[in-house]
């Protein structure tokens, strides 16, 4: 069974203090932070953005 991976929102700088969290399998946590972050937050999905948030996701 692989571990499940955590996206704290609190741990990128923002001007909405978000503070959602989102656990699940690695697939599951990027399909939605990376939602999150484009319809929530404006961000522009692409590689770079993809790149920040697997970079940012911590164990469970």
């Amino acid at each position: 069974m692989t571990g499940r991976k955590v996206a704290d929102c609190r741990a990128f700088p923002s001007e909405k203090n978000c503070s959602l969290t989102i656990a699940g399998t690695e697939d599951e946590v990027m399909k939605v932070a990376v939602w999150h972050a484009v319809h929530d937050h404006g961000h522009k999905d692409g590689p770079e953005l993809r790149g920040q948030i697997k970079g940012m996701l911590k164990d469970e």
